[in-house]
């Protein structure tokens, strides 16, 4: 199998490659293109140099399968072309999502979705580890009304969020390299993304339609608040959901545990809960502060964390890759 990451030396597109390894993926080629101004040179992976290639030389190979990382405008140039010439593509950025016939997929959850779509999208960070633990709920309980308030780190931002909160960190406010419109570091954004018409964000209406395309749910009650925090990777959301049918707080907890890729971390009375420092480099999604809202019928509170970089895109990615792999019985040569 020959497999291609467009956007490999990017904060996504690394994590790929490291997820690709962690996995052992069996490939016979690895096939790596970048920025135009990184054609042509070499990236180190797994103690190996890889050439850089042009994006229409990747195209050329044919790939059985191609991993984009590259932002939208690149998805949508190249994405089509990829898959005329048989390629599999699956995307990371938001350009196919809301595109009706491109399967939006997370294994766990609508893995037969994929079918036989020449493009998948992998959805929005903050949307997988929020579906992740909504799914198994839905299935026992009924989605009634959900609202989530997440806490994003500067690395869903990429590079020049983090150099925003570095800098902040070393020279104060007076650095000059601002990326967002104020500054991060003792700071939270409640601006993720551009604002929309309806004064909500991208970000948020992202969470909203995504989630309710995964979960097949499309009149699915959700609203959400999109926060920045002066955090370098992972993700934090506070969920709020009611549920239609009664539940006991154990049999959630029990009945997340036994959702692939969630782990139960919820023990307040020793400290133990899900943070973002603990995510980082992790696949799983982590979940706690799980209790009852005891001002509606059928309400339940709780906290989930993942890292950003890692379930919330790389990993999901290849994921993805396994499953078709798994499914079309892609063969390797």
């Amino acid at each position: 199998m020959h497999i291609a990451i467009v956007g490999a030396t990017g904060l996504v597109g690394r994590e790929m490659l490291a997820v690709l390894n962690e996995h052992r993926f069996p490939f016979h080629q690895l096939l790596l293109s970048a920025s135009e101004r990184s054609v042509g040179t070499t990236y180190d992976y797994n103690g190996h140099p890889f050439y850089i290639h042009s994006v229409t030389e990747l195209m050329e190979a044919k790939p059985e399968i191609a991993l984009f990382s590259a932002g939208s405008e690149a998805s949508k140039k190249y994405a089509p072309l990829f898959a005329q010439n048989g390629t599999t593509v699956i995307d990371n950025s938001s350009a196919w999502r809301m595109e009706a016939g491109i399967p939006l997929i997370v294994p766990e959850i609508n893995a037969s979705a994929i079918e036989a779509s020449k493009i998948i999208a992998n959805p929005n960070c903050s949307t997988i580890q929020l579906v992740m633990v909504l799914a198994p709920l839905h299935q026992a309980f009924g989605l009634k009304r959900v609202v989530v308030s997440t806490y994003q780190a500067v690395s869903g931002s990429g590079m020049k969020g983090i150099a925003q909160l570095e800098n902040e960190r070393q020279y104060g406010d007076e650095s000059d390299e601002r990326f967002y419109a104020h500054p991060i570091d003792y700071n939270c954004l409640p601006h993720c993304d551009v604002f929309l018409e309806n004064d909500y964000t991208r970000e948020e209406m992202k969470i909203v339609h995504e989630s309710r395309k995964i979960l097949s749910i499309p009149d699915l009650k959700i609203t959400a608040t999109a926060v920045r925090v002066p955090v370098l990777g992972g993700h934090s959301e506070s969920v709020n959901i009611e549920l239609y049918q009664h539940f006991d707080v154990q049999e959630v907890r029990e009945l997340l545990s036994q959702m692939p890729g969630v782990i139960v971390l919820d023990n307040p009375a020793q400290n133990k809960y899900p943070m973002p420092i603990h995510a980082r480099g992790k696949n799983e999604v982590f979940v706690g502060r799980i209790r009852r809202d005891e001002s509606v019928e059928n309400g339940l509170n709780l906290w989930i964390v993942a890292d950003n970089l890692r379930k919330g895109a790389a990993t999901n990615a290849v994921q993805i890759a396994l499953q078709l792999m798994k499914e079309q019985a892609l063969v390797i040569r």
